[in-house]
């Protein structure tokens, strides 16, 4: 959370000449709330659960650049989904760049109980460890999001050419 997924996801498919598509929107509008009254109403494992399904949905269609929430990668079903079906990237910030993007709106449920910087540092050290899995790892810089995008779409073309496996098959 924070560290520019969706404002650098869009940036990405208007590069790529693919469609962007953003998993919060998509499970708000599939469930017909917002993630804050997902989570107020019926807790986290339930918001998971459909978080699942969607991306599912998402990743079944044809190619998308797809931003995913933060919590999305952590779980294992739909981790293998992912790396069965995309390339994923990790878009890796520091402790300080989250906390001043992730504190200009009170819009994050996770953040809402508790101190925010604990929690924050909490969810870092769970997390980067699961986030390291992904296909690559792109440093996410407090400058403009051109230079991530850039960065993005360099090693994803490395990557390709590296691997060559998901770059050329008809499903992701």
């Amino acid at each position: 959370m924070g560290a520019g997924k969706s404002t650098v996801g869009r940036r990405l498919a208007t590069q790529l000449g693919m469609p962007f598509c953003d998993a919060d929107t998509e499970i708000e509008r599939a469930a017909g709330q917002t993630i804050s009254e997902i989570f107020e109403q019926h807790g986290e494992e339930f918001f998971r659960s459909g978080e699942r399904r969607v991306i599912a949905r998402l990743l079944s269609g044809s190619r998308i650049v797809l931003a995913t929430g933060g919590g999305a990668f952590m779980n294992e079903e739909t981790r293998a989904l992912i790396s069965e079906r995309a390339i994923s990237v990790w878009l890796k910030a520091d402790f300080d760049l989250l906390m001043k993007r992730v504190l200009r709106r009170d819009h994050r449920p996770l953040l809402q109980q508790g101190d925010p910087y604990e929690t924050m540092r909490g969810l870092m050290d769970l997390r980067y460890p699961v986030y390291a899995k992904a296909d690559l790892t792109i440093d996410a810089h407090d400058g403009p999001h051109s230079l991530t995008v850039n960065r993005i779409v360099h090693d994803l073309e490395d990557y390709i050419i590296a691997s060559g496996s998901k770059s050329t098959g008809e499903d992701g």
